[in-house]
């Protein structure tokens, strides 16, 4: 069993920042990606940053140059640094794992259960 437990999210002016983490937990052999979706209402899910082992990176445009994604392998726990937020930037934000839990297994997806950030005066 493979646990993402997402924490961080909350009210904040328009302006204002916001960390949000991500740590995952259980059965893990190695960890391959770990990164942040998220999904207005009425919105698909959409990519928001992304962090490989190898600790390249990938952004949507949307966020380039105020959002960064970091990364502590030892802890298995992915960060997101959020500043000048916008109120578009308002969704609910998942994070995600692509990881094995084996050797022998091959390499799955995996979703927290969600972290609401809410941008607005």
């Amino acid at each position: 069993q493979v646990q993402l437990v997402e924490s961080g999210g909350g009210l904040v002016q328009p302006g204002g920042s916001l960390r949000l983490s991500c740590a995952a937990s259980g059965s893990i052999f190695s960890i391959y990606t770990m990164g942040w979706y998220r999904q207005a209402p009425g919105k698909q899910r959409e990519l928001v940053a992304v962090i490989a082992s190898g600790d390249s990176t990938n952004y949507a445009d949307s966020v380039k140059g105020r959002f960064t994604i970091s990364r502590d392998n030892a802890k298995n726990t992915v960060y997101l640094q959020m500043n000048s937020l916008k109120p578009e930037d308002t969704a609910v934000y998942y994070c995600h794992a692509l990881l094995k839990t084996g050797a022998l297994v091959f390499i799955n997806n995996y979703w927290g259960q969600g972290t609401q950030v809410t941008v607005s005066s």
